[in-house]
């Protein structure tokens, strides 16, 4: 048997987690501001990161915590945003063994009684780290008794007590208990630098991708970096490590380029067998409709930016003269198709 199978394969989203926040991807203004606050001293007693899934917010309340808690290679240092990641605290941390740093999922722990827990936890002093943290991931889900429960704790906690809040559902999340913390939305990452990303790994991993397909992962993975990794890593199995555009787009249930651009024009010239034509033959080689359509959309919106003068994103060389051919068709006209 496989010697990677029996020791336990680690996925590319948990293999490639950021380490430090120079790592994180796309979250300039995030890094700054609490670059900033910690070398002011104006480090906020609570945090709530929203943003849509994999863009970092559960690594980023790691990242903080280890940060806050890092006492340096000779246990002197002070709280940093480069954790040393050799250290006591960083190690246990890391490992998610450490008794201060609590991190809790709010989605299995919903109720008033899970509040009181650590509004009686909050009263004692940390045990060995600099900072009591808790960090509770996917707190929109708590119910509104909980929250109530929490209020007078998150407006005054003790100085040693840190609270990191996550959430993809900022709206659900009471005012009370956000006008107490700071927020931080973490912004979609990208193509660009997700294609950058992947590329950088698929050379670490020794995987063989062309640019087609870098491109095609990058846009499916909707600017989240864990969709774009686990989408990779199917890419990788399925291919044996040697990717292709072809194989993405059969592995997304999408018609290739070729195939969306010939849709696309028979339809605007008003061919309309010519279309149908074309897309049962995308459809023949297993493009889903639903992904057929969203593909025909994005082509339009491509070729509408280049009818407006803009510069349309990630459009790959094979790309340019059709988005320009159909840019020639004009806005009005394209308005429509959409």
């Amino acid at each position: 048997m496989n010697e990677g199978i029996l020791t336990g394969y680690r996925v590319l989203a948990r293999k490639y987690r950021p380490d430090r926040f120079s790592e994180l991807i796309g979250q300039e203004s995030l890094v700054r501001t609490l670059s900033n606050a910690l070398s002011l001293g104006r480090l906020a007693h609570a945090f709530v990161l929203t943003g849509v899934r994999g863009v970092g917010k559960t690594s980023t309340a790691r990242l903080l915590a280890r940060g806050l808690n890092c006492i340096g290679t000779d246990g002197n240092g002070e709280p940093t945003l480069e954790p040393c990641g050799a250290c006591e605290p960083c190690l246990a941390i890391a490992a998610g063994r450490h008794v201060d740093v609590l991190e809790i999922d709010a989605a299995s722990h919903t109720g008033v009684d899970d509040a009181r827990e650590i509004i009686e936890g909050v009263g004692y002093r940390p045990v060995s780290a600099r900072f009591k943290i808790y960090i509770i991931d996917e707190v929109h889900m708590m119910s509104k008794s909980a929250f109530n429960a929490l209020l007078k704790t998150l407006e005054e906690p003790p100085d040693q007590v840190k609270f990191i809040f996550a959430t993809t559902e900022i709206r659900k999340v009471p005012v009370t208990i956000l006008s107490r913390c700071q927020r931080f939305d973490l912004r979609r990452v990208s193509a660009e630098d997700l294609a950058q990303h992947l590329t950088a790994i698929c050379a670490k991993e020794d995987i063989l991708a062309d640019e087609e397909a870098i491109i095609a992962l990058a846009r499916a993975a909707e600017g989240s970096v864990r969709d774009a990794l686990s989408l990779l890593d199917q890419a990788a199995a399925m291919s044996a490590d040697k990717i292709s555009s072809d194989g993405i787009s059969s592995m997304l249930g999408r018609p290739g380029r070729s195939d969306s651009i010939a849709i696309l024009r028979a339809a605007i010239a008003g061919d309309a067998a010519g279309a149908l034509d074309a897309f049962a033959a995308a459809h023949a080689n297993g493009a889903e409709p639903e992904m057929a359509i969203a593909d025909l959309m994005d082509l339009i919106h491509r070729a509408s930016m280049a009818a407006a003068g803009g510069s349309p994103d990630m459009v790959l060389e094979v790309e340019k003269a059709p988005i320009a051919a159909l840019a020639e068709v004009g806005i009005a006209r394209l308005g429509r198709a959409w």
